[in-house]
C-alpha cells in the first residue's frame, strides 16, 4: 500500500505537467494552423505568377519562333502550306497547294499542258518546288550557306528572297528525273525551257521558244544576270 500510495501521490503530481505540456502542444498547433492559413494566399500568389511566367515563357519560344519562322504572309490560295512547301506526289493540277496556284497564270497553264502531253506518254509529272514565300526562300538560303560554306558557293543553287524566281511564281521545279527530262526534250513547244545547267528540274517559262527554241544555258543561276 505504501508504494501504491507514492505512485498516486506521483500520478497526481505529474497531471499538472501534463496538462501544461498538452496546452503547450495545442497552442503550437494553432499557431501553425493560423500561420499556414495566412501564407497560403501569398504562395498560392507565387505559384500562379510562376505558371503565368511558364506560360509566357513558352509563348515567346516555340510558339512566336514558329510563327516568325513560316513568315506572316497569307501567300496564294490554297489550304496547303502557306509558305509553298509542297508535299512529296504534288501534280500541276493540285489547287489546295499555294506552291502551285502562287505560279504566274501564263507558266501554271504551260505547265498543265505538257503534263497532259506528258501523261499521254506514259509519264507522270510532279511540282516539287514552285511559288515559295520570302520567308521560305531565306530558309533555303540559310540553308545552303551552311551546307556549302559560303555565300559564294550558296549562290550557284539558291538565290536570294529578292531575286529569286520561285518568290515572284515565274519557276517550277519538276520531278521525278524522267519527267524532267521529257520537259527538258519537249518544253520548247509549250513555252517550257531549262534555263540552268546545273539545275535540270528548273524551268521557265520562255513565250517565243515554240518557236526560236529555249536560249543558251547559264551554268549557274550565280551566272543569270536577273539575280546579280
Amino acid at each position: 500500500m505504501r508504494y501504491e500510495s507514492r505512485g498516486l501521490r506521483f500520478r497526481k503530481a505529474l497531471v499538472p505537467v501534463l496538462i501544461i505540456a498538452g496546452a503547450a502542444s495545442l497552442l503550437a498547433l494553432i499557431a501553425g494552423v493560423a500561420v499556414a492559413q495566412l501564407a497560403a494566399p501569398a504562395i498560392a500568389g507565387a505559384a500562379r505568377e510562376g505558371e503565368a511566367g511558364t506560360q509566357v515563357a513558352g509563348q515567346q519560344g516555340g510558339g512566336s519562333e514558329s510563327v516568325d519562322a513560316r513568315g506572316a504572309g497569307a501567300g496564294p490560295t490554297g489550304s496547303g502550306d502557306v509558305d509553298g512547301l509542297l508535299p512529296d506526289g504534288t501534280t500541276p493540277f493540285d489547287d489546295a497547294q499555294p506552291g502551285v496556284t502562287g505560279l504566274a497564270p501564263e507558266l501554271l497553264s504551260a505547265l498543265r499542258e505538257a503534263a497532259r502531253a506528258a501523261e499521254a506518254e506514259g509519264i507522270t509529272m510532279t511540282v516539287t518546288s514552285g511559288w515559295r514565300s520570302p520567308a521560305y526562300q531565306q530558309q533555303l538560303r540559310v540553308d545552303a550557306i551552311a551546307e556549302y560554306g559560303s555565300e559564294a558557293e550558296a549562290a550557284r543553287w539558291v538565290a536570294s528572297p529578292e531575286k529569286s524566281v520561285h518568290v515572284s511564281g515565274e519557276a517550277v521545279d519538276v520531278g521525278p528525273w524522267d519527267a524532267a527530262q521529257w520537259v527538258a526534250d519537249n518544253g520548247a513547244q509549250f513555252g517550257l525551257c531549262q534555263v540552268y545547267d546545273n539545275e535540270p528540274w528548273h524551268f521557265e517559262l520562255r513565250p517565243n521558244a515554240a518557236t526560236t527554241g529555249c536560249p543558251e544555258l547559264y551554268w549557274d543561276p550565280s551566272y543569270d544576270p536577273r539575280l546579280q
